[in-house]
């Protein structure tokens, strides 16, 4: 420890002290640390520490709960962001600004952290969007990007959070991989995941329900074929008439000559549904709900009123702005434990179960928000079940 003395009332501002660093974790809180990666909380014992008000760690300021700071400790979180400069000290202000205590402590910067794609088909020579954190560029490794087979995009642009590659020819389905100075990260999701595909409306439909949805292929281009799309005018009232032949389908397994195998085996909890959409016309109101049903319902749909009771997913992003279009096709991705509402929006103690994986309905009305009169044009694709 180095202590940088100044001119002061030293019973007033008593200079501060470390006796050690730990985990704020119990289950490490035996474990004395010199390093920590950003992001991590981490407790500072030591004495007269009740007047610090300021921690830096290196270049970065972090952010000080005075709730949290007592004379025996500290407890704080390692900034997020990368310091321009690493001097590999932990810096402990005063409130008189003066007395500063250095200590020796080392931060980390983690592996790339791969969470999403804004589209996860997209096609060869066109540009991907990569989201997440720590895309760290260094001459000695430079940030890279693999597609599946191992084949290096060519990366246009780049954030801390963001990557924009260019997808190379001749890649198929599968993980993205990114690489950095500190490491490598493979993508939980699969880019163009083709994995437990419900409906694509290439091969895949809906033929058979009273509702096998309004097909397009072009204005605007298709993402990877046919897509269905929910289209005409929706009253500003959410529980209004609404079009119904034109906003929605309904995938009937028996009348569809699908046999009785569900879409997904894995646990509900760890299950989400996917779908690529393009929002070409402003979507005003009402919500997309997603309804999934057993093998046996067929020629009837009192279920999406909720006779039985089918606890469904609802996706309205319109309702924060009041309105909602997308610049192009973005991947949704909804957790199936999130699919606990009714047709009025309400949430509903029923829980979606494994024999109701058979059959699905998409509509767009109701789902409990009102909002304007619109005429949205929304577009879909590529609907699967897929793990976390």
């Amino acid at each position: 420890m180095v202590f940088q003395a100044c001119e002061g009332n030293e019973e007033d501002m008593l200079m501060p002290e470390i006796f050690y660093i730990r985990k704020t974790d119990p289950a490490k809180s035996d474990s004395l640390v010199a390093h920590a990666f950003m992001g991590d909380n981490i407790a500072i014992i030591g004495k007269n520490l009740g007047n610090v008000d300021e921690v830096w760690f290196n270049d970065q300021r972090a952010a000080l709960n005075p709730n949290l700071v007592t004379p025996a400790s500290i407890l704080v979180t390692v900034p997020e962001i990368i310091p321009s400069t690493v001097t590999n000290f932990l810096y402990l202000v005063n409130m008189n600004k003066k007395d500063t205590l250095k200590y020796t402590f080392g931060v980390d910067v983690p592996a790339p952290l791969v969470d999403r794609m804004v589209c996860e088909y997209v096609a060869d020579g066109e540009t991907a969007v990569i989201q997440g954190n720590y895309f760290v560029d260094d001459p000695a490794s430079p940030l890279t990007v693999l597609f599946p087979g191992n084949i290096p995009g060519t990366i246009v642009n780049f954030t801390i959070n963001e990557i924009h590659v260019t997808v190379p020819s001749g890649v198929g389905p599968g993980q993205i991989q990114v690489k950095s100075l500190y490491g490598s990260t493979r993508s939980r999701f699969f880019f163009r995941d083709d994995r437990n595909i419900i409906l694509n409306f290439d091969n895949l439909t809906a033929a058979g329900g009273w509702r096998s949805g309004v097909i397009g292929s072009s204005n605007p281009a298709g993402i990877s074929g046919n897509y269905v799309r929910f289209s005409g005018k929706l009253p500003a009232k959410a529980g209004g008439a609404w079009i119904e032949d034109g906003v929605s389908f309904n995938l009937w397994p028996i009348a569809n000559g699908r046999t009785d195998v569900p879409f997904y085996t894995g646990d509900i909890k760890d299950g989400l549904i996917k779908f690529e959409v393009n929002v070409v016309a402003p979507w005003e109101t009402a919500a997309l709900q997603m309804i999934f049903t057993a093998y046996s319902v067929t020629g009837r749909n009192n279920y999406i009123a909720d006779l039985p009771t089918y606890p469904r997913g609802i996706w309205n992003p319109w309702k924060e702005t009041g309105t909602f279009m997308t610049d192009g096709w973005i991947t949704v991705s909804i957790p199936l434990s999130e699919f606990t509402y009714t047709y009025n929006g309400a949430l509903t103690s029923d829980k979606l179960t494994d024999d109701m994986l058979r059959g699905l309905t998409f509509i767009v009305g109701n789902g409990g928000v009102n909002g304007k009169e619109c005429t949205p044009n929304i577009c879909i694709d590529n609907i699967r079940v897929v793990p976390k």
